[in-house]
């Protein structure tokens, strides 16, 4: 019985010493190739948005822009208050 314990053991011990030698292999080979990525592949250059102003009265219908302002009202007990709503 007490061989077969520390067969059992020696089981254990090759077996999560192999999972975590592949683990360290795929996180090296990942590091290395993300790395290869990087330094020959050029990043693509992403044009910045531009902010669009809008009227917020034009932009939001009056009966959602006043829905809004009803919640608000009741969610902050009348301490709060609609300042500006924007389309995102």
């Amino acid at each position: 019985m007490d061989s077969n314990f520390l067969e059992a053991l020696k089981l254990l011990g090759v077996g999560l010493s192999t999972v975590f030698v592949v683990l360290l292999l795929i996180i090296g080979f990942g590091n290395l190739l993300i790395k290869a990525v990087n330094k020959f592949v050029p990043e693509e250059e992403v044009p910045a948005k531009k902010p669009v102003a809008q009227n917020s009265s034009a932009a939001i219908d009056p009966a959602v822009q006043q829905a809004i302002e009803v919640a608000v009202q009741q969610l902050t007990a009348g301490k709060g208050r609609v300042e500006k709503i924007q389309r995102l």
